[in-house]
């Protein structure tokens, strides 16, 4: 300290004091700054911004893909981001239905949103989530929908959609059939009427089938069931559980038609507001999300149906015999999605090559 005072006297002169009391303050800036206390900065040393984020589904907190929203998305994002950003989940369609929910991610009234394939009539390769009989079994749908071929239609769907960014590709389910009417072949299914939901795989396969099909909204679905405004319906087991659909439904016949996927979608502009390095959280962490719904729905699938017959309901595994009779029946569909969309037979050969 002696080179802070003048020699004669020992006094401190005012200006060489100032001087150094400057220079300590600009030091301990200069500390703070490189990761003191005064909050976090990304990776560019720039003050990383609060936020308070919203997301919803529309399925029941017990479903694969909405549990690890819960226990994978957003617990990730809080501890990763130190708590800088705060994660609400909305299952049960709080938020809105799919269609609402999908237009809110998209107008930024949400933050994200987790949804099937509402926009496939303005994005027709979306229709590839619902492609019937693709896979090989659930292990070959992860590895396309965790892998280089969801990158490759994630990034489509951006060029489509600037305003939001596809994050992750989760399980839906493998979709069986369900009915208040014995539904135990092929054959059963005639003239029984079943809710589909807006997608024309869907409704040409109940079609092809010879039933008759109705578009109702996961959220009403128990109702008509129930009233019998329906006969049945097309969900994965999970589904019918998540949504007690075995209270009003007596008949469950294994098809395992389509192999559904869930996307994480978030809106661009959020995400704009943010760091890289919070923006790269979100995106790792919806990935993880995805990956361990997939592991949780595989895990699930027996003892669902265990569940299921327990409850009551008579399941009926579709025999090979029988899942050739349904791969005739709605060729017309298949043909009439190959015939109208230019991108599906290299897509559905990529994905049918998957190791």
């Amino acid at each position: 300290m002696k080179k802070f005072f003048e020699s004669s006297g020992g006094k401190p002169t005012v200006k060489k004091l100032f001087s150094s009391i400057l220079a300590v303050a600009m030091i301990a800036s200069l500390a703070t700054a490189c990761g003191g206390t005064a909050g976090t900065a990304d990776a560019g040393g720039a003050e990383e911004k609060e936020f308070s984020l919203k997301i919803g589904d529309n399925w029941g907190a017990t479903h694969p893909m909405a549990a690890a929203l819960d226990n994978v998305f957003k617990k990730q994002i809080e501890e990763k981001s130190g708590g800088k950003m705060k994660v609400d989940v909305y299952h049960d369609g709080l938020l809105g239905d799919e269609a609402a929910l999908w237009q809110s991610v998209r107008d930024g009234s949400v933050d994200f949103t987790v949804v099937g394939t509402p926009m496939n009539q303005e994005f027709p390769m979306m229709l590839i989530s619902d492609w019937p009989f693709l896979y090989r079994d659930l292990d070959h749908a992860k590895k396309v929908w965790t892998g280089p071929v969801a990158d490759e239609v994630g990034a489509k769907f951006h060029e489509k959609f600037p305003e939001v960014e596809l994050l992750g590709w989760g399980p839906n389910s493998a979709r069986t059939f369900t009915s208040n009417k014995k539904l135990t072949s092929v054959e059963d299914f005639a003239g029984q009427k079943f809710r589909m939901p807006n997608n024309p795989i869907h409704v040409g396969i109940a079609q092809n089938l010879g039933a008759s099909a109705t578009v109702i909204p996961l959220g009403e679905l128990f109702t008509a069931l129930e009233t019998g405004t329906v006969d049945g319906q097309d969900n994965g087991m999970v589904t019918v559980l998540a949504q007690n659909f075995q209270e009003v439904q007596k008949y469950l016949y294994e098809t395992n038609h389509i192999v559904a996927t869930l996307e994480i979608v978030a809106n661009t502009d959020k995400l704009g507001e943010m760091s890289e390095n919070q923006r790269q959280i979100i995106r790792d962490a919806a990935k993880a999300a995805a990956a361990q719904a997939w592991d949780d729905y595989i895990a699930s699938v027996d003892k669902d149906r265990q569940t299921l017959i327990d409850a009551g309901v008579t399941v009926t595994a579709c025999s090979e015999e029988d899942r050739a009779k349904i791969i005739e029946k709605i060729q017309p569909t298949i043909n009439k999605l190959l015939a109208e969309n230019d991108w599906a037979k290299k897509l559905t050969e990529e994905i049918k090559a998957v190791q």
